[in-house]
């Protein structure tokens, strides 16, 4: 097995993981850091349920190798929340307007509504299903999503 070191930040925190190079960086969030808000789901980069910041841009870990990710800044649902366990306002609005039901889109629906609301602070409703077509929901309808992402705008 061919093996390598791999430093990053993670929510704020630096990180050093040795990993195999096929190791996808999902897998490193959650079995070596425990941060299980980043969700498996289709494993093929189909759902957006695994979606994570790195380096401020949206990507879809389920097929982003963790090597791919030296010296990356990389924000996971767990770094948005306040470290006195405070929810961003994306994460409050989703509570709020009801878009959250069973709960394993939304992570990586949260991260893409912070990434369209830190490139467009005031999106309209199409821009805001553009954004998000590739974060896949099957429990709210995408209105409540919608509405809530809408009430961040400025």
């Amino acid at each position: 097995m061919n093996k390598k070191v791999v430093n990053f930040t993670v929510n704020g925190e630096p990180h050093e993981v040795l990993v195999e190079t096929n190791t996808l960086l999902l897998h490193v969030l959650r079995d070596e850091l425990g941060l299980t808000g980043t969700k498996y789901s289709c494993g093929t980069g189909q759902c957006g349920s695994c979606t994570v910041l790195v380096n401020g841009e949206p990507i879809l870990s389920c097929i982003f190798l963790a090597v791919a990710a030296e010296g990356a800044d990389i924000v996971t649902i767990e770094g948005l929340s306040a470290p006195d366990g405070t929810l961003e306002s994306v994460q409050e609005a989703f509570l709020d307007f009801g878009a959250i039901q069973c709960g394993f889109c939304t992570p990586g629906l949260v991260l893409m509504a912070k990434d369209l609301l830190n490139k467009n602070p005031n999106p309209s409703e199409t821009e805001i299903r553009e954004h998000i077509k590739g974060n896949l929901c099957r429990c709210t309808g995408y209105v409540s999503i919608v509405r809530a992402i809408k009430s961040c705008s400025k």
